[in-house]
């Protein structure tokens, strides 16, 4: 049988093409500049959770921007572990401040192969998460305040903050011996942030001698607080105490105000932002509220990294340094132990001192929780938060 030349070369072609192709390699997805020709980059993973959406998104927004800064610094280096050049990435995911889709996005954090997590932000979803990432033996830094957080047991778990027993203790007496406050009322939100830390303020007032002539509580949705203080106003304190964030304590200014009440506001650190001061506008003026660390001016890294950190995103949130440095020093603890396993770097972040920027030296107790931790006090003052007092700091 004789065969046509032209079908015989044009299959030829094409069986050589096909041959080509499958023998050629996809580009390796992260060979980077500076890395020598033809070296493979190992791709890291670094989860991070928090409020990315609704009332809370300026929260997770800013803290979120500290994290990939630390990332990026890190980056630049050119770093390389265990023999291999590696990129650390990061997977974001909005937990919504709830705890039941804090759980569902740890999971989702875990199966898609992270070495670490930073985050989450609130306690209310940090906690529930805590267990996924212990269960999987990955290491977790979180804002989280709550004692309950690091007190169950978890080797994985660590804060990058003051917790609310540290926190309320400090501003309770503050109330009491430095603002004078006999009679106090307290609200709190519910939350496993605002109750806590409420209640850490409650024991040490009256352990300083002041009285609790009400105690309210709210939740973390509502706006209107006119009958909550109006039942307030009849027993005259001296200070009102707000446990919960800015998206409340922020018209609850506005309402003590309208109504008559003399009492400052006193709240905690998710009060003393800038949105609070928008939100409240002039009736902001006078209100107190604590904020673990040292202010951004007398932190050891603060003035160089508030330039470079402005330069890239503009006005810097209260926790975007510290999810900077929980970044750094989670990998700087790899680089330690030479290894991006968690098994084998958790020991050594465990009981790393870390020269970060917010701290000199940042590390962690037996439980997680942060060491020497200050607080620092705060009043509005002509529209701006000013520095009182800081306290505890080492």
């Amino acid at each position: 049988m004789t065969v046509n030349k032209t079908r015989v070369f044009a299959l030829t072609a094409a069986v050589a093409m096909a041959l080509s192709a499958c023998g050629k390699k996809e580009d390796a997805p992260a060979a980077e500049a500076g890395a020598p020709a033809g070296a493979e980059v190992q791709v890291v993973k670094i989860g991070f959770a928090a409020p990315l959406t609704g009332p809370q998104a300026h929260y997770g927004k800013g803290y979120q921007n500290g994290v990939q800064m630390g990332i990026d610094d890190e980056n630049a280096l050119n770093p390389e572990i265990g023999g291999k050049k590696v990129k650390f990435e990061l997977l974001a995911e909005d937990d919504q401040a709830d705890p039941k889709a804090g759980a569902q996005v740890a999971q989702k954090l875990v199966d898609s192969g992270v070495a670490g997590v930073i985050g989450h932000f609130n306690s209310g979803t940090s906690i529930p998460a805590s267990k996924v990432y212990s269960d999987a033996g990955i290491p977790q830094i979180a804002m989280a305040t709550a004692p309950a957080y690091t007190q169950q047991g978890f080797k994985t778990t660590f804060r990058s903050l003051t917790n609310d027993t540290q926190q309320g203790g400090v501003v309770g007496k503050y109330a009491v011996e430095k603002l004078g406050a006999k009679k106090i009322a307290i609200i709190d939100d519910r939350t496993a942030y605002g109750q806590g830390l409420a209640d850490e303020f409650e024991k040490a007032a009256k352990a300083a001698g002041g009285e609790i002539v009400k105690r309210e509580f709210t939740n973390d949705k509502a706006t209107d607080f006119a009958s909550i203080l109006t039942a307030i106003k009849g027993s005259n304190p001296d200070i009102i105490f707000y446990g919960g964030a800015d998206a409340q304590s922020g018209p609850m200014a506005i309402q003590l105000k309208r109504l008559g009440l003399k009492a400052p506001l006193v709240s905690g650190e998710m009060t003393r932002t800038d949105n609070f001061v928008q939100l409240a506008g002039k009736d902001a003026e006078g209100s107190i509220a604590s904020l673990a660390g040292l202010p951004m001016e007398q932190m050891p890294g603060g003035k160089d990294f508030e330039t470079r950190y402005k330069a890239k995103y503009q006005e810097m949130e209260i926790y975007t340094p510290y999810g900077y440095d929980s970044t750094r020093q989670l990998i700087n603890a790899m680089k330690k132990a030479n290894s991006v396993d968690p098994k084998v770097y958790l020991p050594v972040l465990a009981k790393e001192s870390y020269a970060g920027v917010t701290a000199a030296a940042i590390a962690f107790d037996d439980k997680g929780d942060l060491k020497d931790g200050g607080i620092t006090i705060y009043k509005v003052v002509g529209g701006k938060w000013t520095v009182l007092e800081t306290v505890g700091a080492k």
